[in-house]
């Protein structure tokens, strides 16, 4: 007999790679994973690549695990992969004390932190029509908004 198989929590589209026992804690961790979601899985390599946080280079392999998962366990296509989640988890938390003055001690915590990366196969199209629409709230410098706002309220008066 044996154990039923389990179903699979992600979609057929979606990989994911786990990094378990990152010695640092999970706020500092989170800034690094801040940077990385949402964004095409070259533009988050190249990111982390370049990043001067110690934890980059950690992220960089969690990411380069997912997409070779992606590649190699569910036949995804590289090129349209985007790191749809990145997020962070406690673990376990070392114990230590430093010697202070007059046989005291002040406990010092040693955090560690799981970071898990998940990568979704995107069409193109939607890529290349977000990536248009970005680009056109950032050349109108955020005017469009308010001038139509203004244009609303002379019409209402």
């Amino acid at each position: 007999m044996g154990k039923p198989s389990h179903q699979r929590r992600l979609a057929d589209t979606e990989a994911q790679a786990v990094a378990k026992s990152l010695r640092i804690s999970p706020q500092k961790l989170n800034l690094v994973a801040g940077l990385i979601r949402g964004k095409k899985v070259e533009t988050a390599l190249a990111e982390l690549e370049f990043s001067e946080k110690r934890i980059a280079s950690d992220v960089r392999k969690c990411v380069m695990s997912a997409v070779a998962n992606a590649e190699n366990n569910h036949s995804l296509d590289v090129n349209d992969l985007v790191v749809a989640e990145a997020y962070v988890g406690k673990n376990l938390i070392m114990k230590r004390f430093h010697a202070r003055g007059r046989g005291r001690g002040a406990p010092v915590m040693k955090p560690f932190s799981q970071l898990t990366v998940v990568v979704r196969q995107v069409e193109q199209e939607k890529v290349e029509k977000k990536a248009a629409k970005k680009s056109s709230d950032k050349s109108d410098g955020g005017k469009a908004a308010p001038a139509k706002a203004k244009a609303k309220s002379k019409e209402a008066k």
